[in-house]
């Protein structure tokens, strides 16, 4: 059999696609299918602009949050704590029995534990000095 790899920094959407869909093909029939979902939380300004908000998915019975930001002029006021209240309650309506999340901000960091997240790994170093920590919590 011959082949041949190819190192490129822009890969076209086909491309992606001929690893992805034999990779989900795999996971599936390993583990069953992911059912995942995106989710949602905004904020929006007076104006009904987006200025802020939490992103993220369930699948496999777990929330994971890929974004959180809180805009500076509504922080210390518990914003970040009520985006995942909310999307922790979501989760749970579609059935989820876990949360996961990653940071290298330090008072994302405490901002999480706050909320009941444990640390179950680390990236010493990962930017600069700061530590990639990766948390969990049983919804």
């Amino acid at each position: 059999m011959d082949f041949r790899t190819e190192l490129t920094p822009s890969p076209s959407s086909e491309d992606l696609d001929a690893i992805l869909k034999p990779l989900t093909e795999y996971n599936e029939a390993e583990v069953g299918p992911p059912d995942r979902i995106p989710l949602a939380i905004l904020i929006r300004d007076e104006e009904d602009k987006v200025i802020g908000g939490l992103s993220g998915y369930t699948s496999w019975g777990w929330l994971f949050t890929q974004l959180l930001f809180v805009p500076t002029r509504l922080r210390g006021q518990g914003m970040a704590a009520g985006l995942l209240d909310q999307a922790e309650a979501e989760a749970r309506r579609r059935g989820c029995n876990g949360a996961w999340i990653d940071t290298f901000n330090p008072h994302a960091l405490r901002a999480y534990q706050n909320q009941g997240y444990e640390v179950f790994g680390e990236l010493p170093a990962f930017v600069g000095d700061r530590t990639r920590t990766f948390l969990k919590k049983a919804l």
